[in-house]
């Protein structure tokens, strides 16, 4: 049984054309990443099977399946700070794209202290949970999309040892967004980076363990407080009014925490 997953109603999404494919003069391309918000368990693999997209506007029908380059489990933890990898690139036709949603298999766990626990799935998931997009996709050019993957957020214990995989997913384009990235030392010591607007936390990142850096992508433009964890042996640090631009990264250089 394949289970269908797609993010959640309130999450906007944005298609920018990034560049042009002057080879084909009816359809437009989407290509479709993978990438994943921080989590504190070992692994979180998840079963990709597929793809779907709808230009009808009718939830029912209308589904149309993309090609996923390589079908199967990944460890949403092996993409972070930036790191990510292609799900689908495929031609498409130019006109509005309405919905869009992933096809999960069953082979969903998570491991937690040496032990990999199956990630059972809701019911009302399995039905099928849609985001209406309704993008005008003009033909010739490129469109490139970021699936964002919370693992943290995405799972829930509900005691004797079960849990249950509940995606909290946001998309976003490049174009349509900026970044913040930097390096905190030490490396080993430091649990989390977030970027905070006003009172909403809008993105996190684990610094890498060896290099301590870290990127958070896919912030809207605007002015951010970022909060940094410094665990339990270094105190926390906060770096306000840092300015993200659409399209660019904000580079907060080397951070040492005393």
């Amino acid at each position: 049984m394949k289970t269908y997953l797609t993010p959640l109603l309130a999450i906007a999404l944005f298609f920018t054309s990034c560049d042009k494919n002057d080879s084909d003069s009816e359809n437009a391309r989407l290509t479709v990443y993978l990438t994943d918000a921080p989590a504190s368990y070992e692994a979180v693999f998840v079963d990709i099977q597929g793809i779907e997209v709808n230009y009808s506007g009718d939830a029912e029908s209308g589904w149309e399946s993309l090609p996923v380059a390589h079908p199967g489990v990944y460890n949403l933890l092996d993409f972070q700070n930036g790191l990510d990898t292609m799900l689908v690139s495929h031609s498409i036709p130019a006109g509005t794209l309405s919905q869009i949603r992933l096809v999960l298999g069953d082979d969903n766990q998570v491991k937690i202290d040496g032990t990999t626990y199956l990630l059972e799935t809701p019911s009302a998931q399995q039905s099928g949970l849609k985001l209406n997009i309704h993008a005008n996709l003009v033909a010739g050019v490129d469109y490139k999309l970021w699936i964002d993957f919370d693992a943290r957020k995405s799972i829930v214990a509900t005691g004797n040892d079960k849990y249950l995989l509940k995606p909290v997913i946001r998309t976003y384009t490049k174009a349509e967004s900026g970044s913040i990235q930097g390096i905190v030392l030490p490396a080993a010591t430091v649990n989390m980076v977030y970027a905070i607007q006003d009172t909403d936390t809008l993105g996190s990142a684990r610094p890498d363990l060896v290099s301590g850096m870290f990127l958070i992508a896919g912030l809207p433009g605007g002015t951010y407080m970022v909060a940094i964890d410094g665990g339990l042996a270094l105190p926390d640090k906060i770096i306000p009014d840092v300015n993200v631009s659409v399209g660019a990264s904000a580079d907060l250089g080397t951070i040492e925490l005393e």
